[in-house]
């Protein structure tokens, strides 16, 4: 198994420190058959993630979304049906090329693609300072020429939480 790089924030002594893991995948496999020999089957978890104000500032800059619930924490506190900022829905989903290759690695083959994403729902709001982490089950894993196409049903549950913050069907090409 080979370990997985993944950004990580750690707070100490009133200091957040952004800092590079290793982590190791839970479910390794080589090549077309090794994935089509996931089809149906539960992957795993990654690692819990918190999530910062930070993380959502940042985000709103890249994403020019600085609605409110997510950047003012005061107002947010005040006003929002939360109790306090939110991250944005689309941070959450943007977590997945970190956390998915915690659950699962795939060896044998030379580059990966997003192909696509179906089905996304944000079922809970993320509060600022909640955990999060994926889980991953392959639910299709498609030959095609050059490669093979699997779609993975991922959800991020939030710690503690009862519903989860996001599921949704991701769909990776990887090519031989």
């Amino acid at each position: 198994m080979l370990p997985v790089r993944s950004w990580c924030v750690v707070e100490s002594a009133n200091q957040t420190v952004h800092e590079e893991a290793e982590l190791m995948a839970q479910t390794t496999v080589d090549g077309v058959e090794g994935v089509q020999g996931l089809v149906g089957e539960h992957l795993g978890h990654s690692e819990w993630v918190e999530i910062t104000q930070e993380q959502v500032d940042r985000f709103a800059e890249a994403t020019g979304d600085h609605q409110w619930i997510h950047v003012d924490p005061e107002r947010a506190k005040k006003e929002s049906p939360f109790g306090g900022p939110i991250a944005h829905g689309y941070l959450t989903l943007s977590l997945l090329p970190s956390l998915v290759p915690q659950i699962v690695e795939i060896t044998g083959f030379r580059m990966r693609v997003n192909y696509g994403t179906e089905k996304v729902r944000f079922p809970s709001p993320v509060p600022v300072g909640a955990r999060v982490r994926a889980g991953a089950t392959m639910e299709a894993a498609t030959p095609f020429e050059g490669g093979i196409q699997m779609s993975l049903a991922v959800t991020v549950e939030i710690e503690g939480g009862t519903k989860p913050a996001m599921v949704a069907t991701v769909v990776y090409r990887r090519y031989l």
